[in-house]
């Protein structure tokens, strides 16, 4: 079932979403060499809280963190722990808040100090696929004209994006129909709506796009060890053309 809001239910969206904003912005700024990933966990946490909202993650399907902190290889699902985050790192954080009977959901990758160059393309190609997929979130677009974009994007840069997880809609629950994948055939799909919000999150790979899960049972690397990045934003889809409800102040 595909579930339209209304303006004012699309505000509400706008406020969960600003308190993941918040989150992901004090944490860019403490992605520093030395500092652990359940540091940086805890801190999300305190913030939430603090915010009047609830983590969308803890708990979830036993998760027992407020943020995935994905760190180089890893693409997404990254558990916090006591590693130390080094110079030349990349690490996507992804952080989703419930409030108000609301979910928002936001993802960016970092860079930890200095980074190599092609740590600087992938993250400046997974950013690019990110905004292309949304300029295409417009009313009587299909939905694969998102997917199309960013695929035939990040394809054409020598990147590729992982197949086995996707974006999704988004709403009354952290997870909605529909599935928007980042990768399709333009001129496909469902209509879009005035009303319809959903997260569209690339995941760009340096190599393949094959995947594997470690052995905690959440943190998805690339089968080849090589970079990944992933970016996200939620989007309500409205007359007047794509509303990033998790847009940065």
């Amino acid at each position: 079932m595909i579930y339209l809001k209304s303006s004012e239910e699309i505000e509400k969206m706008r406020l969960a979403n600003q308190i993941v904003v918040k989150v992901v912005m004090v944490l860019k700024t403490m992605m520093k060499p030395g500092i652990t990933t359940l540091e940086l966990d805890r801190l999300a946490e305190e913030i939430v809280l603090k915010e009047g909202g609830q983590s969308a993650f803890k708990g979830y399907k036993g998760y027992a963190h407020t943020l995935c902190l994905s760190i180089n290889e890893e693409v997404v699902h990254g558990v916090p722990s006591s590693r130390p985050l080094k110079e030349g790192d990349i690490v996507s954080v992804d952080c989703g808040v419930l409030h108000d009977g609301f979910y928002g959901d936001h993802a960016w990758t970092f860079p930890v100090g200095s980074v190599s160059d092609r740590a600087k393309k992938i993250l400046e190609v997974g950013e690019k696929a990110l905004y292309l997929g949304i300029d295409r979130m417009k009313v009587g677009n299909r939905l694969f004209d998102i997917s199309a974009a960013v695929q035939n994007f990040v394809e054409k840069e020598g990147y590729s994006v992982v197949r086995d997880f996707v974006g999704h809609g988004i709403g009354r629950e952290l997870h909605e129909e529909p599935q928007l994948p980042n990768f399709g055939k333009a001129d496909t799909g469902m209509r879009l709506k005035p009303g319809l919000v959903l997260a569209l999150e690339p995941m760009v790979n340096e190599g393949t796009y094959e995947v594997q899960t470690l052995e905690d049972g959440w943190t998805v690397v690339t089968k080849d060890r090589k970079l990944s990045v992933h970016f996200e934003h939620s989007v309500a889809i409205t007359e007047r053309g794509p509303d990033i409800l998790s847009r940065w102040s």
